[in-house]
């Protein structure tokens, strides 16, 4: 009896040493609040998380290993693409622009129509996908199974050196909850640690304001929709693109009429680096999307409500807010080593 339970003490102490469940404690700035969801069979640990960006930039989860998340995804463009529409792995487009991956940890729906409501969910779309990266989850775990690499490092995150789709979800989504944005200038100004340029404060207090003609009031009304330390809000919105909108978008989740040509509402912060813009891509600059919500915002059945009507912004006004908008680049994170390829420093 004392053997065996020699033995069985001995199994335990080699599983622990062999699983290292370092926390990773998340630098959440005081601004954004707590209002998020870790899961509790997913904590954040160093190894975690250090699994997770490696797969993150890892071609092997790939039908034909050429491309990664991170070719979508890349972190000098706030892990975005620099398309309209981003190419996957047969060559064919996607069918919607590469969204920005900042500050995930605060989105409660994910893609533009919001149709997976968690990371660890999320993270094994885009694999599956025939125009993206075109694997089935399962078949990539088995090439990470059959190298030498990774078997060591799933026992090290998670107690197993069996690899599953589920673990492989796991690690991804444990690593995208690092990507925290917080470090531009304008959280800089808010700490009085930056100095606004004339044009950029007079952006500011443009993005701020609701406008008011019949008070003489200026304002674009960007905070109905991009409000909060965040820029962005859990919500979706039809933002007069199109007359006769051809997308769905939330409907297509939903089935719910009013939800038609609604689609998420994406954080502007880095906003300068992640262009093309809207769901399609089809605006190449911040000037044309500033030119669609002072004069060309479209009517439709689902319009939102804070968009009716043009606000003719001048000229002057429009550089000013595209000022503004570029104090939102977090250069930090835009060149931040933690979130870089791992495979070109081991």
């Amino acid at each position: 009896m004392l053997r065996w339970l020699i033995l069985l003490s001995s199994a335990v102490v080699l599983a622990f040493t062999l699983r290292n469940d370092t926390p990773y404690t998340l630098p959440i700035p005081a601004s954004f609040g707590h209002r998020y969801t870790i899961p509790a069979d997913n904590p954040m640990t160093l190894e975690g998380v250090a699994l997770g960006r490696f797969l993150f930039y890892d071609s092997l989860l790939s039908k034909n290993n050429t491309i990664s998340c991170s070719s979508c995804h890349q972190q000098n463009r706030a892990f975005t693409d620099g398309f309209a529409l981003s190419i996957g792995v047969n060559g064919r487009t996607t069918a919607r622009n590469s969204m920005s991956l900042a500050n995930l940890l605060w989105v409660r729906h994910f893609f533009w129509d919001g149709h997976s409501p968690t990371l660890e969910d999320q993270a094994l779309i885009p694999m599956a996908h025939p125009d993206e990266l075109g694997l089935a989850p399962e078949k990539a775990a088995r090439k990470l199974q059959q190298t030498a690499f990774y078997p060591p490092k799933f026992k090290r995150a998670f107690g197993t050196d069996s690899i599953t789709p589920l673990l492989m979800a796991k690690a991804l989504a444990q690593f995208e909850r690092t990507l925290i944005s917080a470090q531009a200038p304008y959280d800089q100004y808010l700490r009085h640690q930056y100095t606004l340029t004339a044009a950029e404060k007079r952006g500011l207090d443009l993005f701020m304001r609701t406008s008011d003609p019949t008070k003489g009031i200026r304002g674009a009304n960007c905070t109905h929709c991009h409000g909060g330390a965040q820029f962005f809000q859990n919500v979706f919105h039809n933002n007069g693109l199109d007359a006769s909108p051809l997308d769905p978008g939330r409907q297509e989740v939903t089935g719910f009429d009013a939800d038609f040509a609604r689609f998420r509402v994406p954080t502007l912060r880095n906003i300068a680096v992640t262009g093309p813009y809207m769901h399609d891509g089809r605006f190449r600059t911040l000037d044309e999307v500033i030119d669609h919500y002072s004069e060309h915002v479209a009517s439709s059945r689902t319009l939102s409500t804070d968009l009716k009507g043009p606000m003719h912004l001048t000229s002057s006004e429009k550089k000013d807010l595209i000022a503004f908008l570029h104090t939102l680049t977090d250069t930090e994170f835009l060149q931040n080593p933690a979130f870089s390829n791992p495979f070109l420093t081991q």
